[in-house]
């Protein structure tokens, strides 16, 4: 293992979106026991800070590979594009139009259909912007089109915890 390598390489994947689940989680649990603590006590205190490092970093790597809005979000800094979702907040029109009426819509809801409905819609423009991001990153390797969905995905991701609270508050 290289501690130089990107997330990517640590764990033996194509530097892509699309990922095999399954595949990952093999590579972490193979990961975790070659880095694991208990297998280098015999060669003392700093190996075993060494291996935890490594376990640490190798969490790291799977939290980020695991998760299709870090993932996104990674090959884009990876690619020269990094995200400064904090200061970069200018989103199409259409996107932001889209997101008042839902905000209304949230404040408006009084019924579990009303906020099943609203979740309905957020889930559906969630899956279309992940194709739309695949396809950015994989096809087109348009890094900077896919850091503007990211971004997107970011906000429809808080917006669904909005919907999720307001369920709650409804008591569902």
């Amino acid at each position: 293992m290289n501690l130089q390598s990107d997330d990517f390489e640590l764990f033996g994947v194509p530097r892509r979106f699309a990922q095999d689940r399954a595949q990952l989680d093999a590579r972490w649990k193979e990961l975790q026991r070659e880095a694991h603590p208990d297998r280098f006590a015999a060669q003392g205190p700093a190996a075993q800070r060494a291996a935890m490092q490594w376990s640490v970093r190798i969490n790291e790597a799977y939290q980020r590979l695991k998760d299709p809005l870090r993932r996104a979000a990674y090959l884009c800094e990876l690619h020269g594009v990094p995200l400064r979702a904090e200061d970069n907040t200018a989103m199409p029109a259409q996107f932001l139009l889209q997101q008042m009426q839902w905000r209304e819509a949230l404040e408006e809801a009084r019924s579990a259909a009303e906020v099943d409905a609203l979740a309905g819609s957020v889930q559906q423009a969630w899956q279309e912007t992940l194709a739309r991001c695949a396809e950015l990153l994989d096809q087109r390797q348009d890094y900077a089109a896919a850091a503007q969905e990211v971004r997107a995905l970011m906000f429809l991701g808080r917006f669904a915890e909005d919907v999720e609270r307001r369920r709650e508050a409804l008591g569902q």
